[in-house]
C-alpha cells in the first residue's frame, strides 16, 4: 500500500486525477435523511474500532471566499461524531447537547475531508466525543462534543 491510498487528497493543478473515495475503500451512506441528504453524500470506511467518515468538498459546500464553509464542517463533524456515538451505544438514539469546533485551515473544492471519531468518555447516558477533520493529513478543524443518550421512544 502506498502513502496515497490512505491519504485521500491529490487535487493539485498538476493534472492529477481527483480523489475517488470508492476506489480507496470508502462507501456512501445512503441512509442519511434531512440536512445530510442535501449536503452529502457522506462516506464511511472501517468498522467499530476504526470507523471514519468523509465528504468530498464540492462547489455547494463553499463560502464567498471559495473555501469550505465553516457551517458545513460543523454539520459534518456533528453527523460523524454522532453516528459514531450511536454505533458505540448499540444503535440507541442520542442528541447533540454541545459541539465545539475550532477552524484551523481552509479546505477547498475537490478535497476529501475526513474524520475518525474518538470516544473521550462514556457514561450510561452521556458520550463525550472528539475528532480531527483533515485533508491528506492536514488538520482543517477539530471538534469535540457531548451527546445525550435518549430512550428508544425518541427515535
Amino acid at each position: 500500500m502506498n502513502d496515497r491510498s490512505s491519504s485521500p487528497e491529490d487535487h493539485g493543478d498538476d493534472g492529477a486525477r481527483p480523489f475517488d473515495p470508492a476506489g480507496d475503500g470508502w462507501t456512501i451512506r445512503d441512509d442519511e435523511p434531512g440536512l445530510m441528504a442535501l449536503v452529502g453524500p457522506l462516506w464511511q470506511r472501517g468498522g467499530a474500532e476504526d470507523l471514519s467518515f468523509g465528504f468530498l468538498a464540492e462547489k455547494k459546500h463553499l463560502n464567498r471566499r471559495s473555501v469550505v464553509h465553516g457551517g458545513m464542517l460543523m454539520a459534518f463533524a456533528d453527523q460523524a461524531l454522532g453516528l459514531a456515538a450511536r454505533e458505540i451505544n448499540g444503535g440507541l438514539p442520542q442528541a447533540t447537547i454541545q459541539l465545539d469546533t475550532q477552524f484551523i485551515a481552509p479546505a477547498a473544492a475537490g478535497e476529501f475531508v475526513s474524520v475518525r471519531p474518538e470516544v473521550v468518555r462514556r457514561t450510561r447516558s452521556i458520550l463525550f466525543m472528539r475528532g480531527t477533520l483533515a485533508v491528506d493529513g492536514r488538520t482543517v478543524a477539530t471538534s469535540q462534543g457531548i451527546w445525550k443518550v435518549l430512550s428508544k421512544s425518541h427515535d
